[in-house]
């Protein structure tokens, strides 16, 4: 199969090829992954997003074990190959794409079960988009990290919600803007797996009728900077709210270069989870060629 139909897509700007391979019978290298992704030789995309219906997969067979409901899997790639746990963004894109072909219904007040690599994500309509249950998250260990546009190191909180993240807050909106994310941050102490890197800015008031309110930008490992970052936006809400303390709110609105995206944080049987809920579109379908690249 030298030529695959794709659907470009985005969320707040975070935008993914889309590639529709429901059987599981296409195999891409890393390095094809990354030339599609390429945006001066490729498509040009965050990362690549393979529907692939979770019976034809091993990790999607997995899946199925855990919530039969869950028939399609989400396999996500970074723009450099790498395969992930999650995209927040990427998997609202990817319930669009699905109620846009006819593959999945969401009806009122129904809910859409998705497979990941993180496990089952469970995804419903919101008055913006669509809105993600992206599950239990968890508090980890403090780092350092320094990055181009800023002199001295900074610290950042270590925060997990499936994928790894390191969040940094800033002083003011003249630092977020000074920061130069053509390389990547050096976050210390390193590990194998790398981490999403976020720069936050409280505003002012940052709480406004009990809702939270900060700006962010956020270097995805195995990407670059990128216009949005949905687990990164809920990852920095967390490490806020922990920093705020225990009078903070449990709703937040994070502006993004690419957006708005909301947060919330709420109680489940297993401990609390962590939502996040935005706009999903689809721009484009194309065919590509892969002897041509």
């Amino acid at each position: 199969m030298s030529k695959i139909s794709f659907t470009k897509g985005h969320g707040t700007g975070n935008d993914f090829i889309l590639v529709l391979d429901a059987e599981g019978e296409l195999s891409l290298s890393k390095s094809q992954i990354a030339k599609i992704c390429n945006r001066h030789f490729g498509v040009g995309a965050d990362g690549l997003i393979r529907v692939v219906r979770s019976a034809n997969l091993p990790e999607g067979k997995a899946i199925l074990e855990q919530e039969p409901k869950a028939t399609w899997f989400m396999d996500y790639y970074n723009a450099d190959g790498t395969a992930a746990e999650m995209c927040g963004n990427g998997i609202r894109v990817f319930a669009l794409f699905l109620l846009e072909r006819g593959l999945a219904v969401i009806e009122g007040g129904s809910t859409l079960a998705v497979g990941t690599r993180d496990g089952v994500k469970d995804i419903t309509k919101s008055s913006n988009g669509f809105a993600v249950d992206l599950g239990r998250w968890r508090l980890e260990g403090e780092s350092v990290v320094e990055v181009n546009g800023i002199s001295v190191a900074r610290p950042a909180q270590g925060i997990d919600v499936g994928n790894p993240h390191a969040v940094v807050a800033l002083a003011s909106e003249l630092e977020l803007s000074s920061l130069r994310l053509f390389d990547a941050p050096s976050v210390e102490p390193r590990t194998d797996a790398g981490v999403n890197v976020e720069f936050v800015v409280p505003s002012d008031p940052m709480v406004k009728d009990g809702v939270g309110h900060f700006s962010m930008r956020v270097f995805e490992r195995g990407v670059g900077e990128t216009l949005s970052c949905g687990t990164g936006v809920a990852a920095a809400a967390l490490a806020t709210r922990y920093w705020a303390g225990k009078e903070a709110p449990s709703q937040w609105q994070v502006s993004v270069p690419g957006g708005v995206v909301g947060v919330r944080m709420f109680p489940a049987e297993d401990g609390e989870h962590v939502g996040i809920s935005g706009p999903a579109a689809l721009s484009f379908d194309g065919v590509i060629d892969l002897a041509t690249l």
